[in-house]
Formats: structure tokens, C-alpha cells, sequence
């Protein structure tokens, strides 16, 4: 058993035998209780598998109790704990049980559309009909070591196929390998798991990036420059990044897509008691630069905001997204596109913060919010003072004499309106601002600010034009 029950519902159901099936009908008789119990735990409702009975096969009495439990929940604005172990669809049932698939993913749906919450917890064996219906339709899943989780059991697609997985499915490794699930839990540490990921508990951030820094900076001119001295404030080694300052902002993290993009990541957190989906970078991890994955996955956490109706936060500090092979293949640029968009459409408030360095379009996906901060000694710019240099002197040392230029410091960013307010550097004091600028007067008045303060902006630089012939 999971979780106790508070209450427990529908355990009056009970099938017929609608195949007539040889032996079925005696068996259902001798059950006492079906593949699914379902009922009010506290502060939730569970949907919990029974493997004991049948395989935990998804027959008509479970898909119905599925459905109905989802459906209450619905109605009593209740998020959903679905636990997992079954075999697949009852074979007994024929058809009648796998019409279930279809009534369980509505059911889950429906939840979905309310904006609810959900989350999986799938145990050994998961597989068949309940992996590909309502089991895989949570907003958040976990997987217990060891377990067996697959469509198709290894048992029958070795028979049918004859297909060795061989470690590389049907495990719960291969599954967090693959991203199908968002963490990977001991047996024990299960149910803490649920909770912080309801927002329960305090689960902390832990952070393990080394202090190394994202690239070897030209050697500086004779004569430097004041903005180049902030390039290099914003880029020193050791400078806490995005996810420092995100592990000292939240009190709870259950993280989207473990280990998608290390240098972009996703989480559904709590920041001053507000639930938030945070989106963070790491400039010491992958190079800094967030590939396309990381950009999928940004989006996923911003569609999750938007449909539970919760703030997104992002702390920004990037040199700018991944080039090369790999990522133009792997779709970059539309990506980047895709998260543009998912910001302007989401209905949640937005707040971002540049706590080191925002370079070009990968950054400012980000940063597309409705309140942008940025820390005093922080920079954002069109493009990486190299880079400037490059194209304009040919020569990428002479990125300090270029910077100045690109009025890419936090002063240059506030005069222009680019942002909304400059914050101080220290952890402790960027955390109030951010606490600050997510309570409930500031947040509200916000919405909409993403693309005031561009319009605003861009507005301030247009000429009418003159003189046309």
C-alpha cells in the first residue's frame, strides 16, 4: 500500500464475465477487491495498482473506478497520485477492457484541462494498457529502481517479435535514460518524492557544478573599459549561476526530464510559498549553452505553468544557446522560436533574472517575461563582445574596446528600458527582490509586461519617415 486511504471508493464494483471466458467467471468470484483501489488520501486523490490481482490488468471495474476517481477529483479541485503495477489490459475482458485505455486517458485529460495536477509513480512490473493510457498522462513520473516498465512485456515481445531488449528498454534506467520519466527512486523514497513534488515538503536543490569557467576570456587592453569590466565581473570564475541562485531561492524542486540538458534545467518549485515552474541555467555544466532539448523541455515547464495557472521563473545566465552540427540537426533555431512563443501565449505571471550573462537570442527566450531583473553587475547583449569583435574589427581580442559599444551593462539595459529593475549581486538580496516581485500585487499588475516593455522599447526608436517622394 502506498498511501493510506482517507476514504475509499467504488469497492463495491464488480465485473461480469462479458467473453465468457474458461475459468474467469470463478475467478472474479473468488476476489474480494479488484486491480485498483482509488479514494481520498490527504490532500489528494490515489489511483493505486494491484498486481496481486490478475497481473493488476486493467479490466471494465478498473478502467471505471480509474475514471471516476479522476472525474471526483476534478470536481473537488484535488491533484491525483497514480500508482502503478500492472500487466496490461485484461485478456479476459476482450475488447470490454481495452475500451478502457480510451475512457482512462479522457478521464485524465479532463483533470488535465482543470488545471490540476498529477503525478505517476510507476513500480515493477508497469507495462501494457495502463503505461500507455492514463499512467503515462501525468504531469510528473516517477520510476522505483529496479522495476520492469514498458508497452509491450519483455516476456511477450521476446515471444512475438523476437526481440532481445537486453538493458537497453524496459527498465527503469533505460527509461530515465531515455526521458521517459522525470526521476528514479528507491523503493523508500517514493513517497517523499510525491510529496515535494505536491509541494508538501521542502525538498532542496543540491548543486554540484564546478566552478570552472564557461570560456578563456582575450587578454584585456592596456586601457580597459568600464563595460568590459562588467563582462568580466558578470563571467568570473566562481560567480554564482542560474541554478546557485535558484538552489537558494526554492524551498522545493521535483525536476522536469532529469538530466534532458545540463545546461538548462526545469523544475516545478516552490519560491516563497508560491508554487512556480523555474527554469534555470547552468553556465558551468554543458558548456552553458542550452541545446535544443533544454529549449523542449523550457517549454514543457512553460505549458505546465500555463495550465496550472502559476508563475514561471526563470534565472538566466547563458552565452547564448548551442552551435554546431548537433544542434542546427537537431533544430535549434526552432526551438528557440518555439519557446518565444510559448512565452508570449502562456496566460501565467513571468519573471526572469539575469544573474550573469544573457547572450543573444538563447538567452532572451528566457527572458521574454513579464518583470526582468537583473543584477547589478550582469550583462545581456545582442551578441558576445567576441563575436562583435569579430565581425566588426575581424579580430575577437579586441572585444573589450568593442563592448562599451553594445551598452550591455545592467545600467545600459535599465536606460533603455530593457529590463524593470537592477538588483544587487549578493544571492541573499536577488532572492527578496525575486520573493518580492512574485507577490500577489506585483505579480498581478505584471501580466501582459512581456510585450509592453518590447513594444515600448521599440517604439521609442521608430522615425516617421520623411521626404518620400
Amino acid at each position: 500500500m502506498f498511501s493510506p486511504l482517507l476514504e475509499e471508493w467504488d469497492s463495491d464494483l464488480r465485473s461480469r464475465d462479458p467473453l465468457s471466458f474458461p475459468g474467469y467467471g470463478a475467478k472474479l468470484a473468488a476476489l474480494d477487491h479488484e486491480s485498483v483501489r482509488t479514494g481520498r488520501a490527504d490532500g489528494f486523490v490515489l489511483i493505486e495498482g494491484d498486481f496481486s490481482v490478475i497481473g493488476g490488468s486493467m479490466g471494465v471495474v478498473h478502467g471505471e473506478k480509474v475514471v471516476r476517481a479522476f472525474d471526483r477529483a476534478t470536481a473537488e479541485r484535488l491533484p491525483v497520485v497514480v500508482v502503478t503495477r500492472s500487466g496490461g489490459a485484461r485478456m479476459q475482458e476482450g475488447m470490454v477492457a481495452l475500451v478502457q485505455l480510451a475512457r482512462t486517458a479522457a478521464a485524465a485529460e479532463r483533470h488535465r484541462a482543470a488545471g490540476l495536477l498529477s503525478v505517476s509513480v510507476h513500480r515493477s512490473p508497469t507495462t501494457g494498457g495502463v503505461f500507455a493510457s492514463y499512467g503515462s498522462l501525468t504531469d510528473l513520473a516517477v520510476v522505483e529502481a529496479g522495476a520492469t516498465i514498458g508497452f509491450a512485456g519483455p516476456r511477450v515481445l521476446a515471444q512475438t517479435t523476437g526481440a532481445d531488449p537486453d538493458g537497453r528498454s524496459h527498465t527503469a534506467e533505460s527509461a530515465l535514460a531515455a526521458h521517459l520519466v522525470d526521476a528514479l527512486a528507491a523503493p523508500e523514497d517514493l513517497a517523499a518524492w510525491v510529496d515535494g513534488a505536491l509541494g508538501r515538503t521542502e525538498v532542496a536543490l543540491h548543486t554540484h557544478s564546478a566552478p570552472n569557467p564557461v570560456r578563456s576570456a582575450p587578454a584585456p587592453a592596456a586601457e580597459t573599459t568600464a563595460a568590459w569590466r562588467e563582462v568580466q565581473a558578470a563571467r568570473r570564475m566562481g560567480r554564482p549561476t542560474g541554478l546557485h541562485v535558484a538552489a537558494a531561492a526554492t524551498t522545493s524542486w521535483t525536476e522536469l526530464g532529469t538530466g534532458t540538458d545540463p545546461a538548462l534545467r526545469t523544475a516545478l518549485a516552490t519560491i516563497g510559498g508560491n508554487r512556480v515552474v523555474v527554469l534555470a541555467c547552468d553556465r558551468y555544466a554543458g558548456g552553458g549553452q542550452p541545446g535544443p532539448d533544454g529549449f523542449r523541455l523550457a517549454q514543457r515547464g512553460i505549458a505546465l505553468a500555463g495550465r496550472l495557472g502559476i508563475p514561471i521563473v526563470t534565472f538566466v545566465d547563458t552565452p547564448g544557446a548551442a552551435a554546431g552540427p548537433d544542434a542546427e540537426n537537431g533544430g535549434i533555431a526552432g526551438e528557440i522560436a518555439r519557446t518565444f512563443g510559448a512565452f508570449a501565449a502562456v496566460a501565467s505571471p513571468t519573471v526572469a533574472v539575469c544573474v550573469g550573462e544573457g547572450g543573444s537570442g538563447g538567452a532572451l527566450a528566457l527572458a521574454a517575461v513579464d518583470q526582468f531583473l537583473v543584477q547589478e553587475h550582469a550583462i545581456f547583449s545582442v551578441i558576445g563582445p567576441e563575436g562583435a569583435a569579430a565581425i566588426l574589427e575581424r579580430d575577437g581580442t579586441k572585444a573589450p574596446q568593442v563592448a562599451p559599444l553594445l551598452k550591455l551593462t545592467s545600467a545600459d539595459l535599465f536606460a533603455m528600458g530593457i529590463v524593470d529593475q537592477v538588483v544587487p549581486d549578493d544571492v541573499a538580496e536577488t532572492v527578496a527582490a525575486l520573493i518580492e516581485a512574485l507577490g500577489a500585487e506585483r505579480i498581478s499588475a505584471a501580466v501582459g509586461g512581456r510585450r509592453a516593455r518590447a513594444d515600448r522599447v521599440s517604439h521609442s526608436w521608430l522615425e516617421a519617415a520623411t521626404g518620400a517622394s
